[in-house]
C-alpha cells in the first residue's frame, strides 16, 4: 500500500497543542521557537485554536492558554466508561427515589453535556430529553453550578468562551461583575436554580467532586408551584448532594482501579512535522 503523506498543517496544529499543554501560557515567539515555525504561521495556528475554542489569548499579557475544551480530545472511551459504570447507576437510583427527572452532566466547552437522564422513567417529566442534550453555561442550573465551582482560572476561560458565543445571556447578563455575583451566591448556597418562566419549570443542580476535581453536576427538574425553593432545600437538596458525593467517591475508586502503571523506559512519540516522520524522545 502506498504511504500516505501527512498533512503538514495538521502536524503543525498538533505540535502547537503540545507546546500549549506543556506550559502555563505561551507567546507567539515561544511557540515559533519551540517548534521552529515562522512567527506568522505560529500566530495563525494559535488564533485558529482560539476560534475553535481550544485556546484563549489573555489580553493582560498576550499569552495563549488552553481551555477545558481540549479535554474532550482525550476523554474518549475511558470517559464514556466511567459515566456508564459510576454515574449512571447512582443517578438511576436517585431518579427512582425522587420521582422527578434527574440527570448527570459534564462540561464540554461553552455548554454542559447531559450524559445520563432518568426522563424516560419519570412520570413527572414535562418534556423528555435524552442523553446528549447540550445546556448553555450561563442559562442553565448545571452550567452555572459548574462555573461557580470551577477553579478561578478555568472559570475565567469558560466565561471568555461563553460570553463570546451567540445565544447566551443578553444585556446585563453579559456584564462580568453581575455574573461573578451570581456565581458567588451559588457557591455560598451550594447549588443553583434556574426557572423557565414560560413553563414554570425549575432546574436545580449541585457540583460533583472527586478528590478536589470537579467532574460535573447532578441536576433535577421540577415544577416551581409544586416544589418551592424552600421545599427543594429541605426535601430534595440533601438527596442530590448525597448522590453527588457517592459519584465522586465511586469515581475515585474506579480511577484508581483503571489506571495502569506507566513504563518509564518506553520513549514518548510525537510528530516532527519538519522531518515528516515520527521521532522518539
Amino acid at each position: 500500500m502506498e504511504k500516505v503523506k501527512p498533512v503538514r498543517a495538521m502536524l503543525r496544529v498538533l505540535d502547537v497543542l503540545q507546546v500549549l499543554n506543556s506550559r502555563n501560557g505561551v507567546s507567539v515567539t515561544d511557540v515559533a521557537n519551540a517548534i521552529d515555525l515562522p512567527r506568522t504561521t505560529a500566530y495563525r495556528v494559535l488564533e485558529t485554536l482560539c476560534s475553535a475554542g481550544y485556546a484563549v489569548r489573555d489580553t493582560t499579557d498576550d499569552r495563549y492558554r488552553l481551555t477545558v475544551l481540549v479535554r474532550c480530545l482525550s476523554e474518549g472511551f475511558d470517559d464514556e466508561s466511567w459515566v456508564a459504570e459510576v454515574a449512571q447507576p447512582i443517578v438511576t437510583q436517585l431518579g427512582q427515589t425522587l420521582i422527578w427527572p434527574v440527570s448527570f452532566s459534564t462540561n464540554q466547552g461553552n455548554s454542559m453535556l447531559v450524559r445520563h437522564t432518568t426522563d424516560k422513567n419519570s412520570p413527572l417529566a414535562l418534556e423528555r430529553y435524552n442523553a446528549g442534550v447540550r445546556l448553555p453555561l450561563l442559562n442553565s442550573a448545571s452550567g452555572r453550578t459548574y462555573l461557580a465551582f470551577s477553579p478561578s482560572a478555568q472559570r475565567a476561560a469558560l466565561l471568555d468562551i461563553a460570553l463570546g458565543s451567540d445565544g447566551e445571556m443578553e444585556g446585563a447578563g453579559r456584564q462580568r461583575d453581575l455574573i461573578d455575583k451570581v456565581l458567588s451566591h451559588i457557591r455560598k448556597a451550594g447549588y443553583a436554580i434556574n426557572i423557565r418562566q414560560y413553563r414554570g419549570e425549575s432546574t436545580a443542580a449541585v457540583p460533583v467532586f472527586s478528590d478536589g476535581e470537579l467532574l460535573g453536576t447532578v441536576g433535577m427538574r421540577f415544577m416551581e408551584k409544586a416544589v418551592p425553593e424552600a421545599m427543594f432545600r429541605a426535601k430534595y437538596l440533601p438527596a442530590l448532594q448525597l448522590a453527588a458525593a457517592e459519584i465522586g467517591a465511586s469515581y475515585g475508586e474506579w480511577r484508581d482501579g483503571s489506571q495502569q502503571p506507566l513504563d518509564d523506559d518506553k520513549p514518548t512519540r510525537r510528530w516532527d512535522w519538519t522531518l515528516e516522520r515520527r521521532v522518539s524522545h
